[in-house]
């Protein structure tokens, strides 16, 4: 049997173990009663393995162990973060570790590749009974689960409240009239926010490659005249290269728009005066149009060509645990998507939480992961620059945003 098949044979007993129940522990040796010698090799982002962090990946894993005497683990760790897990694992998954994270956005590259498990049975039955239906759905393709989700992957508004009111941070026009605020206009992961919120598409539902972008006509124009205007609001600056943060604790800035890996660099800037919060509306023609970020969620993952199955398939669900997912939480700030740690009192009140999970349920979009989404990112970032750089006016703001709309259906870009 060829080996992409044999990989195709153990994703198929990854779920019939989890129907009947066999995923559990293995037997010790029948000769000698000692545990199974077996070796897993982990990768993660080096932050879950550095000792500023607390070595979370480190110390998770050993936990692991200590709950399966059955298993005698060496565990060999690796640096790949979310977004470059894809392509190693990817090129070579047989040369790649047993389990890893990755950004949900990357799935379809893996799927292609051969290079995710499913996960059935009782595995599927466990993850689906602690997440919501939207992070499920942002790991699911053909009907198939591919992973253990640990946080969910967006943007939001961090705030002055010394600056602005819990009223004032409803609408951004309304905050550029007290204080100034920083966007990433030039950078295509943020920009799409204001032409989906005036309903332009993305692939249908974000999974029909045939219907392709809607990003034409008067929605998209009108978007394009009204971010004209706000490049040239004086109390909007472009975020590049860190100017946003470095407002913040100057003082220049007063608002910024990014994610949870930027909360402690903007406690430190602004103290207790820090404040999170979901994704404002924006004042479009007279109307409240409400911004939608792309979102997504990280999750763990099995290679199918993983030699102790059952074994890798017991870490991810552990490591994507509400155990897992608090002590994240609580040494990197990885906010949890588990359902019950939502609930607990703790997490439940940390406005980063709720700012997080507030625009990932409300204000926002599931970013696309179909192969064309690829051709969308050049395209929007270059109308931002052209934007920045005055190139894209009111005057051509038809034939430019027309212009953008093609190059995202073109394989060109």
């Amino acid at each position: 049997m060829k080996k992409r098949g044999v990989a195709l044979v153990m994703a198929a007993v990854v779920a019939a173990m989890g129907i009947s129940g066999c995923g559990g522990k293995a037997k010790k040796d029948s000769e000698t009663g000692k545990a199974e010698k077996i070796r897993l090799m982990v990768w993660s982002p080096s932050e879950d393995q550095s000792k500023d962090s607390g070595e979370w990946l480190q110390t998770t894993c050993e936990d692991f162990a200590k709950l399966h005497p059955e298993w005698d683990i060496t565990f060999v760790y690796g640096v790949a973060d979310e977004a470059t897990a894809a392509t190693q694992v990817a090129q070579d998954p047989e040369a790649s570790a047993d389990v890893f994270m990755y950004a949900n956005d990357t799935l379809t590259t893996m799927t292609d590749a051969n290079a995710l498990a499913k996960l059935g049975g009782k595995y599927r039955e466990e993850i689906e009974k602690t997440n919501s239906e939207e992070v499920l759905s942002s790991l699911v393709k053909d009907s198939e689960l591919y992973g253990v989700p640990f946080t969910t992957n967006t943007w939001f508004m961090y705030y002055d409240k010394s600056v602005f009111s819990e009223e004032d941070i409803k609408n951004l026009d309304t905050m550029l009239k007290k204080g100034a605020v920083a966007f990433p206009l030039t950078n295509s992961w943020y920009t799409p926010a204001f032409y989906i919120g005036n309903g332009c598409t993305l692939f249908g539902d974000g999974t029909d490659e045939s219907k392709g972008v809607d990003f034409s006509g008067k929605k998209a124009v009108s978007v394009t005249d009204y971010l004209v205007d706000l490049a040239a609001n004086p109390n909007f600056k472009i975020d590049a290269d860190g100017s946003g943060l470095a407002g913040l604790r100057d003082g220049s800035i007063s608002a910024i728009f990014s994610g949870s890996w930027d909360a402690n660099a903007v406690e430190e800037a602004l103290g207790e005066n820090m404040g999170a919060a979901a994704l404002p509306s924006f004042t479009l023609n007279g109307e409240q149009k409400q911004m939608m970020s792309y979102a997504g969620s990280k999750a763990v993952g099995v290679n199918p060509y993983s030699k102790n199955m059952v074994a890798a398939v017991e870490l991810a669900v552990y490591l994507g645990s509400a155990e897992a997912q608090m002590t994240h939480y609580e040494l990197r700030n990885v906010i949890p998507c588990n359902t019950e740690l939502l609930a607990d009192e703790k997490v439940a009140n940390d406005p980063l939480v709720s700012a997080q999970n507030d625009t990932f349920n409300k204000t926002s979009i599931l970013q696309p992961f179909v192969a064309k989404m690829n051709n969308c990112w050049v395209p929007v970032e270059n109308m931002g620059k052209g934007i920045r750089n005055g190139s894209v006016t009111h005057e051509n703001a038809a034939e430019q945003t027309e212009a953008m709309n093609e190059a995202m259906n073109s394989d060109g870009i």
